[in-house]
């Protein structure tokens, strides 16, 4: 396939299948950028002993995205994992307010929450950076410099994905070039330095009050439940199933080379930062943990260096974030589980209304100023559209109605018991370890945020079923090119 074609086959119809597994790859390279706050999240808890936890977790990421891998490429057409759950938890002859229905929708609102708010959290960070490490914005307000950010960075991105998936590749490689190699120079640098000890890490394994019993169990797998937002987010690749010129060859692809990127990154970064600053200095630098390592590798001058490079890396998560929440939108609308105009698509196949939608809804959000109160109910969000579409992966298997489908590619054999045994990690032991995680460390604020959130979809898909329901269940509505 030698040209961009558009999945419904017209011209300016839909999304357009335009992108290689090098591509996809490409537009979710940051996803480990984002271990950098994170690691400063549980090391509280976990100490040094993050290290084992950051893999386990991108491990658990290869467990569920083989599972994803299959269910996009038996649905090559959908518009992500959120679009193939809906495929086979419904059918056309249930009625608009079918109890599946409502699984499918509700968890891909859940979805559409765990990537949407990533360029929010952003976009303070980068007002905290950069107010601290730089006196020019430090006199500014914080509110405004967020906003201000905000705007400029996340408006640009979507002027720049009005041109289509491959265009945000192009500035994926730029980005990643810009964050990804430098990071990790600086970082392995500790290694030939001297500035990396192991008695750093040996020394501060786990806290003193450590017993493992069972509250420290809970706070392990809250740990865990905040961890795999960011370890397990590659699955962000079969998002634009529908946009790979390949989907049977390259969906693998790309979820096997960003898989593998992020094992590899997850646990050099930890190991690196954790055993050049021990617990600490993890802790007294807070979520900039790259700053003082770069002042000892390179002197004053690096914390400067670091916090660009930090502040680079955050565009590319800010890219990441928009292209997969505005793809999630999308895919509900399709579904008819949101409204119809958040379909219409640019001639090059962008989803213009969901790019906006996306905007507005990270401004908003930016004002709640607290990054964690937002990471709080995305994780939420996240546990609870995984286990749904994990739980639409095992239907495939099992139900005859499915099971002679035609695959793209195929999950080893016997896969569906392990996707059965995650959805019943994610509901019972992953989310509500989070909640307590986050009730504990923070308060009630997050979970208000992250319930309020996810709540509020209940009365928005029962006035979409009753507005639109009768015309778009189970049936695509019409793309409009602008």
């Amino acid at each position: 396939m030698s040209e961009d074609i558009s999945i419904n086959g017209n011209n300016g119809g839909g999304l357009i299948r335009s992108i290689t597994w090098k591509q996809g790859t490409l537009i979710v390279l940051g996803i480990p950028v984002l271990i950098l706050p994170s690691l400063f999240d549980v090391s509280g808890i976990l100490w040094a002993f993050s290290i084992v936890a950051w893999t386990v977790s991108v491990i658990q990421g290869f467990v569920q995205n083989i599972a994803f891998g299959e269910l996009i490429t038996t649905f090559p057409d959908a518009e992500g994992i959120p679009s193939a759950t809906k495929r086979v938890l419904t059918d056309s002859n249930m009625s608009r307010y079918h109890y599946r229905k409502f699984i499918a929708a509700f968890g891909a609102w859940g979805y559409w929450f765990a990537w949407t708010p990533a360029p929010a959290i952003f976009s303070i960070l980068m007002a905290d950076y950069l107010s601290t490490y730089f006196s020019f914005f430090g006199g500014m307000n914080f509110t405004l410099l967020s906003v201000t950010i905000g705007i400029t960075v996340i408006g640009g991105f979507m002027l720049l994905n009005m041109r289509g998936l491959s265009g945000g590749a192009k500035a994926g490689l730029i980005l990643a070039i810009l964050s990804i190699v430098p990071m990790s120079v600086i970082l392995a640098a500790t290694f030939f330095m001297g500035d990396f000890h192991l008695s750093n890490i040996s020394g501060g394994w786990l806290p003193a009050g450590w017993t493992w019993g069972p509250m420290d169990i809970v706070m392990l797998f809250g740990c865990l439940g905040l961890m795999q937002w960011s370890a397990c987010a590659w699955e962000g690749v079969v998002i634009y199933g529908p946009e790979y010129k390949n989907p049977g060859s390259d969906v693998p692809k790309s979820l096997l080379a960003c898989g593998f990127i992020c094992l590899i990154l997850y646990f050099f970064m930890s190991t690196a930062v954790f055993g050049a600053l021990g617990v600490n200095g993890v802790e007294e630098a807070g979520t900039a943990t790259l700053v003082p390592i770069a002042v000892m590798v390179f002197g004053e001058m690096g914390a400067s260096v670091a916090v660009l490079l930090l502040v680079t890396g955050m565009l590319l998560i800010i890219q990441t974030g928009f292209l997969g929440g505005s793809r999630s939108l999308y895919s509900l609308a399709k579904s008819g589980n949101m409204p119809s105009f958040f379909t219409k698509t640019t001639k090059n196949g962008a989803p213009i209304w969901c790019l906006l939608f996306a905007f507005i809804v990270n401004l908003a959000l930016i004002f709640v100023g607290t990054p964690v109160a937002i990471i709080a109910g995305s994780g939420m969000g996240y546990c609870l559209g995984i286990s749904t579409a994990l739980a639409a992966y095992y239907i495939t298997k099992t139900n005859p109605k499915f099971k002679d489908l035609p695959r793209g590619w195929c999950a080893p054999r016997g896969w569906k018991y392990i996707a059965l045994v995650m959805i019943m990690i994610q509901l019972f032991i992953l989310l509500p370890c989070l909640g307590y995680w986050n009730y504990t460390m923070y308060g009630l604020f997050p979970m208000t945020i992250g319930m309020f959130v996810l709540m509020i979809y209940v009365p928005i898909w029962f006035i979409v079923q009753h507005h639109e329901g009768k015309n778009s269940s189970d049936k695509s509505v019409d793309d409009i090119p602008i």
